[in-house]
């Protein structure tokens, strides 16, 4: 089995930051992909960011873009998401994913749900504005 789990989060005012933090443990592979995805109030849960195995490729929603970062570890199994200059429509509970079975396929489906096997248990970020 594979655990994740997600710290950070909480309350920001507009233009703030915040950063999540995510590891992954267990039985996972050498090489995986981790993302992030977020579930605004009365949406679809929506990508936000992933990272590859290595950690020198990234991809972001252009709702972002400029703003968050994605960062790994040196031993691979903690991502982190950095958030600049929050505004309010990024108030939303943030899951960490980590994919175990999709190998390089993960970069044809790492924007999906379908690309991760295993999920953190969600972190509120509210942004005031």
């Amino acid at each position: 089995q594979v655990q994740v789990v997600q710290s950070g989060g909480g309350l920001a005012e507009a233009g703030g930051s915040l950063r999540l933090s995510c590891a992954a443990s267990g039985r996972i592979l050498s090489s995986y992909g981790m993302g992030w995805f977020r579930r605004a109030p009365g949406k679809e849960r929506d990508f936000v960011a992933a990272i590859n195995w290595r950690g020198d490729r990234t991809f972001y929603a252009d709702s972002v873009k400029g703003r968050f970062s994605v960062s790994r570890d040196n031993a691979g199994s903690v991502i982190y998401l950095q958030m600049n200059s929050l505004k309010s429509e990024d108030t939303a509970v943030y899951y960490c994913a980590v994919d175990r079975t999709h190998g390089t396929n993960w970069y044809n489906l790492y924007q999906d749900q379908m690309g991760y096997d295993y999920w953190g248990q969600g972190t509120q970020v509210t942004v005031s504005s």
